[in-house]
């Protein structure tokens, strides 16, 4: 954890993979590649994102094999009970307020996008466009992927694509002027 106890990045993936394989056991690939969807989904492709290795969590005694090896014999996963108490300290970990640096940097481009020429402004905009875009079909993806999920997520899902839906028509109006 950081220093004011809120999550690393590495640790929200733990979160994430302990709780894939708490609600349910996972056979090794299918649960890399659900952490995998799941936070390239919320976040878009990220390195920091990529590192945790399945692996580590067994070699810690948070997650065991119930038939097979590991990694090698694509073993079903369950949960441990340390598992269960590491999965239940990092979801109850502090949280740091939203301060994306995407965000700063979108808010700084529109402060000074005046000081820009025309032609510079607009590939701005349709930069910001396309990224929204991409957010948008990421987060859209998702939803879809979780439709059986409990609902408190599906919620926080579709509150996010109607943000980034309003977000999206609003740059569409603001590069028609």
């Amino acid at each position: 954890m950081f220093a004011d106890n809120t999550l690393t990045p590495k640790e929200a993936l733990r979160v994430c993979a302990l709780g894939t394989v708490a609600a349910t056991p996972m056979r090794y690939g299918d649960l890399s590649g659900s952490v995998r969807h799941f936070c390239s989904r919320v976040i878009g492709p990220s390195l920091d994102l990529m590192g945790t290795s399945i692996e580590m969590l067994r070699y810690e005694g948070l997650v065991e094999a119930i038939d097979g090896q590991g990694m090698e014999d694509d073993a079903l996963l369950a949960i441990t009970e340390a598992g269960r108490r590491e999965l239940k300290t990092l979801l109850c970990a502090r949280m740091r307020p939203f301060s994306d640096l995407s965000k700063l940097v979108i808010t700084l481009k529109f402060r000074f996008l005046h000081l820009l020429e025309a032609k510079d402004r607009a590939a701005q905009i349709d930069m910001l466009l396309d990224v929204t875009e991409a957010e948008l079909a990421r987060l859209e993806d998702l939803r879809q992927s979780c439709a059986g999920e409990d609902a408190a997520l599906l919620a926080w899902l579709d509150h996010d694509i109607e943000q980034i839906s309003r977000r999206l028509a609003w740059l569409e109006q603001v590069a028609k002027i």
